[in-house]
């Protein structure tokens, strides 16, 4: 696929200054081009500051983009040691924000600036014909209440998606009582040996989740209840214990994420917390002792629940709502476009890493158009910074016609130390699902 070509006043661009979204600023400016990244927050890495006490289980190493590092490198930066893991505030103050201040990129930053709309000018999204393919897209802009339009070349949407948890109800919807409850609900990693330390201290904690976000959360409960002998954590899992992944292990070439699985598991094994699966969460109310009443079904039966507080760490979604107008090729389970999704399903395979991959496999149907980040995994969970990096300079390679580049893969990931699928090999006679070989490379 050719870019469409269009006047060089106009910029690609980008959606969201987090790191992804920098490095696609760093990645096109190097090849010529000139980008606009909107942030809807008041700051770059708005997202991460919500996480920034949460340390990072790759180092450095994998955290810091190619072509952006070249841009600080021309400012007299130095790099923090590779070795070292960053928590989500380093990851700001040490990388980020020098990023964006440099001359290269500052021009081409804009903050309070959130995206409420793209199409292309004139054109809705039923429009066809081949004036579609050579129309500047259309970006309208909420800026401090006032709406705003920009025109561009292309866009890239890396808006992430923080600000779109999944909810605590089994079936995909917010449990009933969910929103009314949510002065005592959090999402993702809540600071609770910080800022949040008092909504915690010696009080019950339903964690909802049995992924990496969960295992902290658990983790910083558990710690805070060393402290604090009162505090008491229920960990409920959607699926039975014998089918929670927990990670590699040592198997795992990022050492501190095949730690976190080994010391989640080892907090079950030793009844450090109360483990419940598999359980489906359906309702919150509020108690005659004003705590929230959990009612849902454990292994099947009505079981309720007492607890002060729930963390809701079940993973995270794309928020479309402002690419409308925009034509979509979306895989309709996992969200991400149909050549990506089948490699990083986890109803297919268990990996947490999965091959880089590029702006082919990101295309969409509407020409200079690409979600990249952790947009583009959907709804899927193992996305890594360095894939995003990989995906953006991808992107950038063609967008400045550079299709060899683009096509090339710049990028080796580190093994997960799990790597496992049930999708069924060759046709057989055996009726359930049959393991393949490891399906990540």
């Amino acid at each position: 696929m050719t870019p469409p070509t269009f006047p060089s006043s106009l910029p690609v661009v980008i959606i969201g200054a987090g790191p992804v979204g920098l490095a696609a600023a760093a990645h096109l400016v190097e090849r010529g081009l000139t980008p606009l990244v909107l942030e809807a927050g008041p700051a770059v890495g708005h997202s991460i500051r919500q996480w920034a006490h949460v340390r990072m289980f790759s180092t450095w190493e994998f955290g810091i983009d190619t072509a952006s590092r070249r841009v600080l490198e021309v400012t007299g930066w130095q790099a923090p040691a590779g070795c070292g893991y960053p928590t989500g505030g380093d990851l700001v103050t040490r990388y980020l924000e020098p990023l964006a201040a440099t001359p290269a990129l500052q021009p081409h930053i804009r903050t309070n600036a959130r995206v409420i709309g793209v199409a292309r000018q004139d054109l809705g999204r039923l429009n066809t014909g081949s004036q579609r393919d050579s129309t500047p897209f259309l970006i309208q802009i909420d800026h401090d209440g006032a709406v705003e339009e920009v025109l561009a070349a292309a866009v890239i949407d890396c808006s992430g998606t923080w600000t779109t948890p999944s909810p605590a109800g089994s079936h995909g919807l917010p449990a009933v009582g969910e929103a009314q409850h949510a002065d005592r609900i959090a999402y993702g990693i809540p600071d609770v040996l910080g800022a949040a330390r008092a909504d915690y201290a010696g009080r019950t904690t339903l964690v909802v989740g049995a992924g990496h976000s969960a295992m902290n959360a658990v983790l910083d409960l558990v710690t805070l209840a060393q402290a604090e002998p009162e505090t008491k954590i229920l960990w409920a899992f959607r699926r039975p214990l014998a089918g929670v992944n927990f990670g590699g292990g040592a198997k795992d070439a990022l050492t501190q994420r095949g730690a976190l699985g080994r010391r989640a598991e080892a907090l079950i094994d030793g009844q450090r917390v109360t483990a419940l699966a598999p359980f489906r969460l359906d309702r919150i109310t509020t108690g005659a002792d004003s705590r929230l009443s959990i009612a849902g079904r454990l292994d099947g039966t009505p079981t309720t629940v007492i607890a002060d507080r729930v963390v809701v760490a079940t993973g995270f979604r794309p928020d479309f709502r402002f690419l409308s107008e925009v034509r979509l090729g979306l895989d309709p389970a996992v969200e991400a476009t149909p050549i990506l999704a089948p490699m990083i399903d986890p109803n297919l395979h268990s990996c947490g890493t999965v091959r880089p991959h590029g702006e082919a496999e990101l295309r969409h149907p509407e020409p200079g158009f690409w979600i990249a980040g952790m947009k583009s995994y959907g709804r899927a969970p193992t996305f890594l910074l360095a894939t995003g990096y990989e995906q953006v300079r991808s992107i950038a390679a063609h967008l400045a016609g550079d299709h060899a580049a683009a096509r090339r893969v710049d990028l080796v990931l580190p093994e997960t130390g799990v790597c496992s699928t049930n999708r069924p090999a060759q046709p057989t006679a055996v009726a359930t699902p049959v393991p393949v070989a490891a399906c990540c490379g």
